[in-house]
């Protein structure tokens, strides 16, 4: 299936190789992308362009997005968006780096944070980066298919009733630090004032099991008690002395039931000529289950979409969010006479950048590291690495980056067309 844009730009339906393959022969169309593939007409084509009603499905997630776009009797665009995880390391570093460069060089300078003020409707970074993945990805396919309705599964979870089923009245009100001082004497306390590790009952600290930097929390569950000796050698890399329970977290359900209403309003007010709906995730449970589809994110957007039995062509995109440039201009470790050594390279080095495409010994690669000196860092689309460095003339470029990495997969179909 090749998408086909006409000569404004805006979206058509479809069409198939062998068309696509004619029009570009006779030059009455032209090679826009090749991951999808994607043409654009020469012609403008007037009128009626939509013959069929199409409906991008959305199921919306904090670390995956599954889109489906259908008709009544096949499929036509199925993916799954992979979203960015490095932004709250990212934020941390940034963080560290400006406290330092503040103390070196402004180390009186009066405090300014009072004259701050967040904006209505502020999330923090990490939340920003979701919402903005999830209409970036329904920006995309709204660019390539003439989408008539838009369905999004919104997801509200009570964390109370998943922690005690039995929770009612009064009770959400009388959590499970009632009665005591701060959060670590109910985490020794709920311990046994014991070390989890080694039984011990001197010097008890606090831990976490999954660390504030890699996105952890302060609640109790992510919280554990440990003796200094352990504590220390936890920290020190001797992790094999620890042993630890694991934490599931409710991250991801809370990032849900956040991102909840703020994306739908963002998508109505982008798109105020499709309507845009809302479908809920138990009706989605109970419509898969019925007609005995896989749970994979990419079927639940295809049952969000309404058409749980349309057809498909067995092809699967994956698109994994990713960098385009690191901003960090010097490395940490300064040099002699305060010499500070550069840590980027140029944006192109012999004509490639980081991202970019390109075919080595016969095989598709993508650029993963780039040196001044036209050596490149390439791997192959799942992140093996082919080559640590290889000269640019080996080289032949196939298409330029984009904010994301996709490729395809290619997945079983049923005789009843099913994925």
């Amino acid at each position: 299936m090749v998408y086909v844009l006409n000569s404004d730009g805006s979206p058509l339906m479809p069409c198939t190789e062998a068309k696509a393959r004619h029009l570009i022969e006779s030059r009455k169309a032209k090679v826009v992308r090749r991951t999808p593939f994607i043409i654009r007409l020469a012609f403008l084509v007037e009128g009626e362009v939509n013959t069929e009603s199409l409906t991008l499905g959305v199921d919306a997630g904090s670390s995956v997005i599954g889109v489906s776009v259908t008709t009544e009797g096949r499929v036509l665009l199925e993916a799954e968006a992979e979203v960015r995880k490095d932004v709250p390391q990212n934020i941390e570093e940034r963080r560290s780096k400006r406290r330092g460069r503040r103390n070196r060089k402004t180390r009186y300078r009066e405090q300014r944070s009072d004259n701050r003020k967040r904006p209505k409707g502020w999330l923090t970074p990490t939340m920003e980066t979701k919402v903005r993945a999830h209409e970036n990805v329904i920006g995309k396919v709204c660019s390539i298919l003439p989408v008539s309705r838009i369905v999004i599964e919104s997801a509200s979870f009570d964390i109370q009733k998943i922690r005690d089923p039995e929770v009612e009245g009064e009770q959400y009100q009388q959590g499970e630090q009632l009665g005591y001082e701060n959060v670590k004497a109910y985490v020794r306390a709920r311990d046994g004032f014991r070390c989890r590790s080694c039984g011990s009952r001197d010097h008890l600290e606090v831990h976490h099991i999954s660390q504030r930097k890699d996105g952890g929390s302060n609640s109790p569950d992510n919280l554990i008690t440990l003796c200094h000796g352990c504590h220390r050698g936890w920290h020190e890399g001797k992790k094999d002395m620890v042993t630890l329970s694991e934490y599931p977290g409710f991250k991801a359900a809370t990032e849900m039931s956040t991102m909840r209403w703020i994306l739908l309003d963002r998508v109505r007010k982008a798109y105020p000529g499709i309507p845009v709906e809302e479908a809920y995730g138990y009706v989605t449970n109970h419509e898969r289950k019925s007609h005995g589809l896989e749970k994979r994110h990419f079927i639940d957007a295809r049952v969000i979409s309404g058409n749980a039995t349309a057809r498909s062509d067995g092809i699967l995109w994956h698109a994994v969010a990713r960098r385009s440039h690191n901003r960090k201009i010097h490395k940490d470790t300064i040099l002699k006479k305060g010499v500070r050594k550069a840590n980027q390279a140029a944006r192109k080095v012999a004509g490639y950048g980081l991202g970019d495409n390109v075919m080595y010994a016969g095989q598709l690669c993508c650029i993963h590291g780039r040196r001044s000196s036209g050596y490149f860092d390439i791997r192959r689309l799942d992140g093996i690495r082919v080559h640590a460095g290889i000269h640019y003339r080996h080289l032949t470029l196939v298409e330029r980056a984009n904010t994301n990495l996709i490729y395809k997969e290619v997945v079983e179909v049923s005789p009843s067309g099913r994925a």
